[in-house]
């Protein structure tokens, strides 16, 4: 996938070329990378608000999932059920968040860690909603097939990236865990669960926590 506007990507998420888009669409793979910004009336504060979601089939995978600035894990609001699968899987609300978005094709995939959070504003007035690129992978690579051959491996691994010169490109130590859970995501097929939000009585989030496990079918 080629280079995109970074300024874009960093508000809607991952700049899928529209054929690939057509393609997940026809085989209902669902994944939706939008952030709102919210007014809770009550506390009298903003919000922000994403939603889990995606899955795959044997050649093709999206996913988005959130966590704490730290990388740790997030509660989910509710869980959310879908017509089919690999559709929308948890609602999130928190004063601010990390989105987590991967797209896969084959063996190659791209992976997008932004920032959002409510902006300054002055007294009476909505805040922006402020989004930072923390990490961006192009054209990743990760021997074997998770989707058929090491589903115990889900969770587990990540796909190693480079920058153009290619060296390497590490992800974030925090955003590690994340990753590995996004990637078990994509090779999910035909995915009816969260990856990575969590049940509210699940204990709180770690950016270390191990116990990142997949459903397998």
């Amino acid at each position: 996938m080629g280079r995109s506007n970074g300024r874009d990507e960093a508000r809607q998420g991952l700049n899928i070329p529209r054929h690939a888009l057509r393609r997940l669409g026809e085989v209902g793979i669902y994944a939706n990378p939008a952030v709102s910004l919210e007014l809770q009336h009550l506390a009298h504060r903003y919000v922000v608000r994403g939603v889990e979601s995606g899955g795959a089939v044997e050649q093709l995978g999206h996913y988005v999932t959130f966590c704490h600035e730290s990388g740790g894990r997030l509660s989910w609001l509710h869980p959310l059920d879908s017509v089919g699968v690999n559709g929308v899987h948890a609602l999130v609300i928190a004063p601010a968040f990390v989105r987590v978005e991967m797209f896969r094709r084959g063996h190659t995939y791209d992976l997008l860690i932004t920032r959002h959070a409510p902006g300054q504003t002055e007294s009476g007035k909505r805040p922006p909603l402020e989004n930072k690129i923390l990490f961006r992978g192009h054209d990743g690579y990760l021997e074997g097939d998770l989707v058929r051959e090491h589903r115990d491996q889900r969770g587990s691994v990540v796909p190693a990236f480079n920058t153009r010169a290619g060296e390497v490109l590490a992800i974030p130590a925090q955003f590690e865990v994340a990753g590995k859970a996004v990637t078990g995501a994509v090779c999910c097929t035909g995915c009816q669960h969260a990856h990575y939000l969590r049940a509210p009585n699940q204990g709180a989030g770690n950016p270390s926590e191990a116990n990142v496990t997949e459903v397998v079918e």
